[in-house]
């Protein structure tokens, strides 16, 4: 089992920055894929941005070039930077690591972007 915990989620304005935090119990090194997915309300989650323990990353179409994934693999954290933020990016913020075939979710941070 792998327990994820995020953080840094909240109110900003549009255009404003939030970067989110993920701490996983586990080495991310020897995870498959990290990444992070958003639920708005009334909408079914999506995929925002995936690594893989390579370092490649992928994102939604989305939020590229607004979004930036990182990942610190000594402290078994990902992030996620969030600039230039829009209404619509408002959703609960979910951490995933894939761990071949088991998939581990966090509990989720709520992201508001709204004036």
């Amino acid at each position: 089992q792998v327990q994820l915990v995020e953080s840094g989620g909240g109110l900003v304005q549009p255009g404003g920055s939030l970067r989110l935090s993920c701490v996983a119990s586990a080495s991310i090194f020897s995870l498959n894929t990290m990444g992070w997915y958003r639920q708005a309300p009334g909408k079914e989650r999506e995929l925002v941005a995936a690594m893989t323990s390579a370092g490649s990353a992928n994102y939604a179409d989305s939020v590229k070039g607004r979004f930036t994934m990182s990942r610190d693999n000594a402290k078994n954290t990902v992030y996620l930077q969030m600039t230039n933020l829009k209404p619509e990016d408002t959703a609960v913020y979910y951490c995933n690591a894939l761990s071949l075939p088991q998939k581990f979710w966090g509990k989720g941070t709520l992201v508001t972007v709204s004036s």
